[in-house]
């Protein structure tokens, strides 16, 4: 079906008329005349055969996104806190979502425990994540084909040496390395995760994720999202500032937390809201 061209696609075709026409009295011996409207016009008129080609085939690619079904994945790079922000942008660099539209949340999976409830670290020792052999993790919501981007923004995280951002801090199980996809190391998206590993560097060893698996250097385990499902964070993690004293993001990233909890799309916790279930600053 044929539609009227928008604003949008004549503002393009302006701009990229008057490119076209500047390059043309910019080039080396070029005379230099008086530009008219009508000029302007005539290379509209010329220019608008091939703008329209690039809208359609980009509007394509993007079309094609919207008709994959997204599929559930999660990774772990000790504390979630930076980890979010870093998926957080790589969701708006790859995949043009607004701030409505994000899915990166903090979270825990990867423990064999099994437990109505996972939780943070509290008080009343509910659902403790820890206890039950989780690992802090991001989960996200992509489409498939853009699942080795992402993985490549992951493996952009760790130093050459396959050292996590937080190494020297953050140890033990609740912070060991993970990547959870349908199927685990099973999965087609095994291969993808090498071949982006390689892309980066190939910093980490893998292993198959078996529930019980020890924090080890330069080592992520692949986890089958099915078999250790990701299990959302308290709002009071989510959009958090980084793990670094001096790494403090703007409040339109922090209060992400509020604006999405609002609108019913923060995920829901059933959680202690705080390690003292106090609701405010995590105690």
């Amino acid at each position: 079906m044929t539609t009227a061209p928008t604003f949008f696609t004549w503002y393009c075709l302006l701009a990229a008329a008057l490119i076209a026409h500047c390059r043309g009295l910019s080039s080396p011996g070029a005379k230099v005349t008086q530009v008219s409207r009508r000029d302007v016009f005539r290379t509209i008129a010329s220019t608008s055969l091939a703008v329209p080609a690039v809208l359609t085939t980009a509007m394509s690619n993007a079309q094609d996104l919207d008709d994959e079904e997204l599929i559930d994945v999660y990774f772990g790079c000790g504390c979630f806190w930076h980890v979010q922000h870093e998926f957080v942008e790589a969701e708006k660099k790859i995949l043009n979502r607004e701030d409505s539209s994000l899915t990166a949340r903090a979270g825990y999976a990867g423990g064999l425990g099994s437990s109505d409830k996972v939780c943070y670290h509290n008080a009343k020792n509910v659902g403790d994540y820890g206890s039950l052999g989780h690992a802090e993790v991001v989960g996200l919501r992509i489409p498939p084909s853009k699942f080795e981007d992402f993985a490549k923004e992951y493996f952009k995280l760790f130093d050459d040496k396959g050292n996590r951002p937080d190494q020297n801090g953050d140890r033990g199980t609740e912070y060991r390395s993970l990547i959870g996809i349908p199927g685990g190391s099973k999965s087609p998206y095994a291969s993808k995760i090498i071949s982006a590993s390689q892309a980066v560097g190939d910093k980490l060893d893998f292993a198959a994720g078996k529930g019980n698996d020890k924090d080890a250097r330069a080592v992520s385990f692949i986890m089958d999202t099915e078999k250790f499902p990701f299990f959302v964070a308290e709002q009071y993690h989510q959009f958090h500032d980084g793990f670094n004293l001096n790494e403090n993001y703007p409040n339109s990233y922090n209060s992400l937390a509020t604006k999405l909890a609002s609108e019913g799309k923060l995920g829901e916790s059933e959680c202690p809201k705080g390690t003292f279930g106090i609701g405010v600053l995590g105690l």
